[in-house]
C-alpha cells in the first residue's frame, strides 16, 4: 500500500501540532422513560446512536427497571441506594450530558422516569444531575407527540438543577408510521431534525463547559 506523503510544511511536526490536540469524545447517557420491549423512545435512542455528529458517543442506558421505587428508609440503609442505583449515578456522573426520551402517559411523563430522577437528585454524597447538561426528546403514538410530557419533564429537571437544553425540540407524533417493522426510523425529514438536534446538544454541552471553565479561571478543555 503506497503511503501518503506529508506535504514540506507539515514535516517534523505531530498532528496535534497541526490540527491542534483531539478532544475527548462528548460520552452522552442516554435514557429512555419506557420499560416497554419496542417502544418508541428507546428506538429513537438507537437512531439517536447513529445521528450523532463527529465526537458525540450516545450510550443507551440498559436498568431502568431495576430500579426501586425511591424511599428513604431504602437510602439510609444502603448509604446511598441500592447496586442499581448507584450504577446509575456513576453512569451520569461520568457523561458528559443526558439525553431522555420520554413517553407522554396521562398528559405526563411515566412514573419509572420521575422515579429514577428522584433517586438521581439525592445529594448519595454528589447531586449529579446538578449543572448536567440535558437534551430532553420523545415520541408517542398520538398526535401531540409528547409535548405535555416534555414540559413536565423539564419542570421537575429544573428543580434539580440541570441545565436543559431550551431549543431546538423534537416532538415525534403518530409514531407508527415513523419507523417500520424492524424498527428503524424510516421518515427522512425527521431524522433529519434528530441529527440537527443532537450536533445542537454538542454545542450546548461545549457552551457549558466553556462556561464552567471561566468561572474557574480555566483554560477551556483543561
Amino acid at each position: 500500500m503506497r503511503r501518503t506523503r506529508r506535504p514540506a510544511a507539515l514535516k517534523g511536526i505531530s498532528i496535534e501540532e497541526a490540527v491542534g490536540p483531539r478532544l475527548p469524545a462528548k460520552r452522552v447517557l442516554g435514557i429512555a422513560g419506557s420499560l416497554r420491549r419496542g417502544s418508541y423512545n428507546r428506538l429513537l435512542l438507537e437512531e439517536a446512536v447513529g445521528c450523532a455528529p463527529p465526537g458525540m458517543v450516545v450510550d443507551i442506558y440498559e436498568e431502568l427497571s431495576s430500579i426501586p421505587l425511591f424511599n428513604e428508609d431504602l437510602e439510609r440503609v444502603t448509604g446511598s441506594g441500592p447496586d442499581a442505583v448507584r450504577r446509575l449515578r456513576r453512569q451520569v456522573a461520568s457523561s458528559r450530558g443526558l439525553l431522555i426520551a420520554t413517553p407522554e402517559y396521562n398528559q405526563s411523563m411515566p412514573g419509572v422516569l420521575k422515579n429514577a430522577i428522584d433517586w438521581l437528585s439525592r445529594p448519595g454524597p454528589d447531586e449529579v444531575l446538578a449543572s448536567k447538561p440535558v437534551a430532553v426528546i420523545g415520541a408517542s403514538a398520538g398526535q401531540w407527540g409528547t409535548r405535555l410530557a416534555q414540559s413536565a419533564l423539564r419542570q421537575v429537571l429544573f428543580a434539580t438543577e440541570s441545565l436543559v437544553m431550551v431549543r431546538p425540540a423534537l416532538f415525534v407524533r403518530e409514531a407508527a408510521g415513523v419507523f417500520d417493522e424492524a424498527g428503524r426510523l424510516v421518515d427522512q425529514p425527521i431524522r433529519e431534525r434528530l441529527g440537527a438536534f443532537l450536533t445542537a446538544f454538542a454545542d450546548w454541552i461545549d457552551l457549558i463547559a466553556t462556561d464552567h471553565d471561566k468561572i474557574a479561571g480555566r483554560k477551556p478543555g483543561k
